[in-house]
């Protein structure tokens, strides 16, 4: 592959999409550095100019994802205003969203096993995203008796671990996971489930 001239600006952001090509097409322990210089048009040693190993690079990669995906939760969010109710669902449908509109992004972010607080900006604009569906969940919560209401967070987790869920076994072609129901609809329907549960939906809806 010819060597591209870059500008000490863009050979960063260069690496960077080659990483998340390799993590969609190898998984984040499955390639090396050299290979995203390679894929970059560069020599391994312009590599380390901008980070200092892999994991740097993947970690920069998941903080990008992050930026994306806190500006989806946010818009899903206000696009559901003035319904709590709306705002909670639509983060859920964001979340499977960015799945399946950037999985190597996502890779790096979820699968990784780069923490969030690797830098003070990843941590920054994770908690961040974290806090869209938080405050959704105070939102929607208000309606329950105080001594009943589960804290923001906790409410909020347990629908990210539910979209979670569905995305890693129905909405990635994992192997061996098949469903006869579109990822969208048992996401759908599980929130109901669990909102229902919590005297926040009506039963025949």
């Amino acid at each position: 592959m010819p060597k591209r001239g870059y500008h000490h600006g863009n050979l960063r952001q260069a690496l960077v999409e080659a990483a998340l090509q390799l993590i969609e097409a190898k998984g984040p322990t499955g390639f090396t550095l050299s290979e995203a210089a390679k894929q970059a048009g560069v020599t391994p040693a312009a590599v380390y100019r901008h980070f200092e190993g892999r994991e740097d690079l993947i970690a920069e990669a998941a903080r990008q994802g992050y930026e994306v995906f806190a500006d989806l939760m946010q818009h899903a969010y206000e696009k559901g205003q003035p319904s709590a109710l709306a705002s909670f669902e639509a983060t859920g449908r964001a979340y499977l969203a960015f799945a399946r509109k950037y999985p190597g992004h996502y890779i790096a972010m979820f699968e990784s096993g780069i923490s969030v607080n690797r830098t003070p900006e990843l941590a920054a604009i994770s908690g961040r995203a974290r806090a869209v569906l938080e405050r959704a969940a105070e939102e929607l919560s208000q309606h329950i008796p105080p001594e009943k209401r589960p804290p923001p967070s906790m409410f909020s987790a347990h629908v990210w671990a539910l979209s979670h869920g569905v995305v890693e076994l129905f909405a990635r072609n994992s192997p061996g996971t098949q469903s006869p129901f579109p990822p969208e609809d048992l996401l759908e329907t599980g929130i109901g489930i669990y909102l229902r549960g919590l005297g926040l939906m009506p039963p025949d809806e």
